[in-house]
């Protein structure tokens, strides 16, 4: 390693490292977004030319003209299937094709017919079908509304910040665009297009439109300005969500007089909390909501993106929102919003809801669901930077058991590997890997390995050698292979957007491939922003290239691909039989098909334990609900009692994973005495009793793209008062969580919500009303969480060393009784980790209902096919009333007589012993 990646390693390991805000832009610092904003309101160039409209069985077109330059685009309308609409805007003849995101939208959506209502010299007017809704286009300036009887439910352009910079020849200079050949070809691609003026010669040219300097690092924007914007406002939202990934609240600020939202993939250490740098993923869709509609907007377009949110209401004192209420004021509520990124094409995705679910699989019918994960990823796993070699991992994993607490996964940072290269194994600290993992597997547990996208440039390295003979780097601006400094010293960086670097790349997790694997081993894709520590802002330069495009063009892509070659890798070495898991780091829209993401490299304080819960609810709702933080915090070392606080938050989070830095304590959860390691083992604990309900959950992301995590208002969408909320969240409809984030604690205030529901503390059964905020005192003991009354859910009460291992066990089940509706719940049991739940309908899946003194269970699942050996051993009725005698009937005509106890002061019935197997129908009546 050269001397200055030295002094670099030395002072990120540290411990005192911070991130150094001046590694990274603001936007007066990226070229591209300060001309944007720069940009004022109300003087939009841009008119529809209404004589070019043609209107098709699938789409509408129409050219639009910059009466400044006189250059014209291309707008494509459709109306797509679920009630969804899709604005395309690209340039008419651009000098070169620009990029557009490709991989991403799981088909080419539907679409259904527009239908014209009226034209005449100002504007057009088409149907889109349902409950009147209308689309209007205004010629000048151009302006798009999307209407639903007199309602105004969004508008495009309607600030006029639409702005294009079109592709052009850089004047001081001859190079020829690319794809021309000669002179002649070269005048043609500068001729307007026939019927327009000539662009004007004396365009004004900025500093960074093509050369742009940061730090010491010059990036040489071969192709000039490029960027994009579009403003979207929306009347009556005071609320926005989304375009994670930000260490900020859910409900999204106003960015007036600060930073916008940046989303572009960056590897940041330690970073703050409450700001809205870029973080490691970007996703760039947004949900508006009132209690009136929940709308959604996706903004497909992977190049670095700012997002400016501005709101009429932004800003005013209680007093000053008091006063409007008391004088009437008749302003009504307004968010704007406007997208800034540096180059491809305008297009654009509105979800018009109108309820969250229906925002949330029309999301769904783009991009796809969450991947259904083998059932033991989502129980615990337990993680370091690094354990030293097999010795320490047996010892490790013997500790568990020592201690009772259960765990599924043990993870290998890149100390693993044989000097940084991945899919190798040091052959000192671990000569035997399948030894090892023979070992884990007797007691039905798993390892994952890391394997980074950053390849050690060394000519004994097979791995290396192949992907250059190949041809599979990506490459620099000036042909050669793209290298930059990462964890092995110099590195290459496999070109993922290449199909045929991916298919290569999944080639290697084969088992005569990835020597050491075996079938219970899974895979960490770390630092695939990609992660460059030499490069422009911890990054890759924009002027790398992948093929024919530019880094700037796909930069936040790249993670997506990684996951995505890994994923298919894991399924292939077995043979299509085996669900992956793969967790990644870097992210965009769609990646929640291959695995699971978490929060990156977090700190051991109390603002980020709290943070982590509006970072998961973000991912959510855009889709990626396999979300979680590193428990502890990867940097620096936690108190106890943050400690044991973060394990009771992250067993009730998706992704659940301690994790910790190289440099900080060994932080097992048996090393910090015998009080805390039994309060660390409760909260495991109820993680495993609770993961039939988890699987249940995912079951349904998988098939709908509800997330599983979710913010109050989801389910209570015109309950003002869960807007704002962050620091409470639900699990499915039925769970609610309030962790405990605040230092020495001794009480949390939770809001449940819904009035007339009940709600039930599900350690000691007490109910409380819904519509409230109730203290609640703690203890560090405490981990507040409530079953919503009308609900049933299973629990397995016997908790063993691993998940695996509880595959045949009972289950309980915990009624909460409402005197508001039945209640209902549900049990989803396949074989855990194949996909013949969906190519051989192998499952269970089962529907609870209790109404009028009687808790059946029926198939909702009647063409399916799987058996199991669990049984009911008990179910716990909450809200009851003492009956005389409870009867189990069952299909063949057979009923039995169930033991019971009563408690009173509760109202607690507990029925013992059903002995009934899970997967068949029964009823059980009270008397």
């Amino acid at each position: 390693m050269g001397p200055l990646l030295v002094l670099w390693l030395a002072v990120c390991l540290s411990g005192s490292w911070a991130v150094d805000r001046g590694n990274f832009k603001t936007c007066d610092q990226s070229a591209f977004c300060k001309r944007q904003r720069a940009l004022k309101p109300g003087q939009s160039p841009y008119r529809a030319l209404l004589e070019t409209l043609e209107l098709t069985n699938t789409k509408l077109t129409l050219q639009l003209i910059n009466d400044n330059n006189k250059v014209r685009l291309l707008l494509e309308l459709y109306r797509l299937q679920g009630n969804m609409t899709r604005v395309k805007i690209n340039e008419l003849k651009p000098l070169k094709p620009r990029f557009e995101v490709p991989d991403v939208l799981i088909n080419d959506p539907p679409t259904e017919p527009l239908s014209l209502l009226s034209r005449d010299e100002n504007g057009v007017v088409l149907s889109l079908g349902a409950d009147s809704q209308r689309l209007i286009v205004s010629a000048k300036p151009f302006r798009l509304d999307i209407m639903e009887g007199r309602e105004v439910l969004l508008s495009l352009n309607s600030r006029g910040l639409l702005a294009f910079e079109h592709l052009r020849i850089r004047k001081d200079t001859k190079v020829n665009p690319e794809g021309t050949e000669n002179k002649e070809e070269t005048e043609a691609a500068n001729e307007p297009a026939e019927g327009e003026e000539k662009a004007k010669e004396d365009e004004k040219v900025e500093d960074g439109m093509w050369e742009e300097t940061f730090k010491s690092h010059t990036d040489s924007k071969p192709n000039g300005p490029s960027s994009i914007s579009l403003d979207f406002s929306l009347p009556g939202v005071e609320n926005v969500y989304g375009i994670p990934e930000h260490a900020d609240s859910l409900k999204l600020k106003a960015t007036d007089g600060g930073d916008p939202y940046r989303l572009f993939n960056l590897d940041v250490f330690q970073y703050e909390v409450f700001n809205p740098m870029a973080l490691y993923g970007a996703i760039p869709v947004m949900l508006s909501h009132s209690a009136q509609r929940t709308m959604g907007i996706f903004w497909l377009n992977a190049a670095e993106t700012w997002v400016d949110i501005s709101s009429n209401t932004a800003g005013k004192t209680v007093f000053g929102q008091m006063l409007d209420y008391v004088q009437g004021s008749s302003e009504t509520p307004q968010t704007d919003v406007r997208w800034i990124s540096e180059s491809g094409i305008i297009d654009v995705f509105i979800m018009l809801g109108p309820t969250p679910t229906d925002v949330f699989s029309q999301y769904a019918s783009l991009t796809g669901t969450q991947a259904f994960p083998p059932l033991s990823a989502l129980a615990y796993h337990q993680c370091r930077w690094n354990y030293n070699d097999q010795e320490d991992v047996a010892a490790v994993d013997q500790g568990f058991d020592d201690h009772d607490i259960p765990y599924d996964f043990i993870w290998l940072d890149i100390e693993h590997t044989d000097g940084k290269r991945y899919f190798t194994w040091d052959p000192h600290k671990f000569p035997q890997p399948k030894d090892m993992l023979q070992g884990l597997l007797d007691k039905r547990r798993k390892m994952v390995t890391i394997v980074d996208p950053h390849i050690k440039v060394d000519s004994s390295y097979k791995i290396h050698n192949e992907i250059r003979s190949k041809g599979f780097y990506v490459k620099s601006k000036d042909g050669g292979d793209y290298e930059g400094w990462c964890w092995p010293g110099n590195s290459g960086y496999p070109d993922f957007t290449n199909p045929e670097m991916r298919a290569w790349w999944a080639s290697m997790f084969a088992y005569d491939q990835y020597e050491g694997s075996m079938e219970n081993m899974y895979t960490w894709n770390d630092m695939n922003e990609p992660s460059v520590f030499n490069g422009p802002e911890v990054t890759m330069h924009k002027d790398a290239l992948h093929g024919n495009w530019e880094n700037r063009d796909l930069h936040n892509l790249y993670g997506f691909y990684v996951q995505r070659a890994t994923a298919e890798g894991l399924i292939e070495r077995s043979g299509g039989v085996e669900r992956p898991f793969v967790l990644a780091r870097a992210f965009f829209a769609g990646s929640q098909r291959y695995g699971a993401v978490w929060t990156g490299d977090n700190a051991a304080e109390w603002d980020h334990l709290k943070i982590s819960i509006p970072m998961c609810l973000s991912l959510g709702l855009v889709g990626v609900s396999f979300c979680g933080a590193d428990v502890g915090g990867f940097f620096k070392s936690p108190s106890t009692e943050l400690l044991v606080r973060w394990y009771q938050t992250g067993a009730y989070q998706p992704f659940f994973r301690a994790h910790a830095h190289l440099d900080t304590p060994r932080r097992e959860p048996w090393l910090f005495g015998p009080e805390n390691t039994a309060l660390i083992r409760e909260a495991v604990r109820q993680r495993y009793a609770l993961l039939p309900y988890w699987y249940q959950l995912f079951y349904h992301a998988h098939h709908s793209g509800q997330p599983v995590m979710r913010p109050l208002w989801v389910e209570y969408p015109q309950d003002t008062a869960t807007f704002s909320m962050d620091d409470q969240f639900l699990l499915g409809r039925d769970l609610l969580v309030h962790p405990v984030t605040e230092e020495g604690a001794r009480g949390v205030t939770a809001y449940l919500p819904g009035k007339g529901e009940v709600w039930f503390d599900v350690h000691t059964f007490q109910k409380h009303n819904g519509a409230q905020n109730l203290y609640i005192p703690v203890t560090i003991s405490s981990i507040p969480v409530f079953q919503r009354g009308g609900s049933i859910i299973p629990r397995k009460a016997r908790v063993r060393r691993s998940s695996s291992c509880m595959e045949h066990d009972p289950y309980t089940l915990f009624v909460a009784l409402s005197p508001k509706r039945f209640a209902q719940g549900e049990l989803y049991i396949d074989d855990g980790h194949t996909f013949n739940f969906d190519k051989q309908k192998q499952f269970i899946h089962r529907r609870f209902s209790f109404a009028n003194n009687a808790l059946s269970s029926r198939n909702l699942a009647p063409g399916s096919q799987f058996t199991t050996f669990s049984w009911i051993e008990k179910i716990v009725i909450l809200g009851a009333s003492k009956p005389s005698k409870a009867t189990l009937k069952t299909p063949d005509g057979k009923e039995s007589l169930l033991e019971f106890e009563f408690d009173a002061s509760m109202s607690v019935l507990t029925l013992r012993k059903p002995g009934v197997n899970a997967g068949l129908d029964w009823t059980v009546v009270l008397q």
